[in-house]
């Protein structure tokens, strides 16, 4: 028998995005890239006119960091980051650091805004992960329950600290939100 009687379905723990998702990711993802070697193409501009004492460019492209997924807000986008090669002698080396990603970068500042509501909203640190999937897909990495608490304990330090502050200053000052009709 050549013909399968076993119907594939798709998984249904897995993130299944609709076709404008996929869309709104490639184009993300694009337009990170576009940016990202636009930044690239500035320094290495500035340097053009700098060589080696055999006479080639000082500063080259050489490849590319490893890929890596960013969390956004449409879920994570997969970038990848130029790299440059210094080949001058004995002055200081010049090193590429995007500034729209920087080194270290996992979750965009609006994903990092949005875990304090979540807490805030009353889902505990246990359920962040089944929240997050569905709002992010299951490939939204970095964000388990040991990093929630980690987050949570950094919250409370911020919170404590704001707590403790000395705010008589504040009111010795002549307050202006109604003027002078006080």
């Amino acid at each position: 028998m050549t013909k399968t009687t076993i119907t594939s379905f798709p998984d249904p723990h897995g993130f299944s995005a609709d076709p404008l998702t996929d869309l709104l990711r490639a184009g993300a993802r694009d337009l990170i890239q576009q940016a990202v070697e636009a930044e690239l193409s500035s320094l290495l501009e500035t340097h053009s006119s700098e060589q080696t004492k055999d006479g080639r460019a000082r500063l080259v492209r050489h490849g590319h960091l490893p890929e890596r997924e960013v969390i956004t807000g449409i879920g994570p986008v997969p970038v990848k980051v130029p790299r440059i090669r210094d080949r001058g002698d004995g002055q200081e080396k010049v090193r590429f650091t995007s500034a729209i990603l920087p080194p270290y970068l996992r979750k965009t500042k609006s994903i990092e805004d949005l875990l304090p509501w979540l807490y805030l909203k009353g889902i505990s640190t246990g359920d962040f992960h089944e929240a997050l999937a569905a709002l992010l897909g299951l490939n939204a990495a970095g964000l388990s329950s040991t990093t929630i608490s980690r987050l949570k304990a950094d919250w409370w330090n911020e919170y404590d600290r704001r707590q403790q502050r000395d705010l008589r200053a504040y009111f010795r000052k002549p307050h202006t939100l109604f003027g002078n009709m006080l």
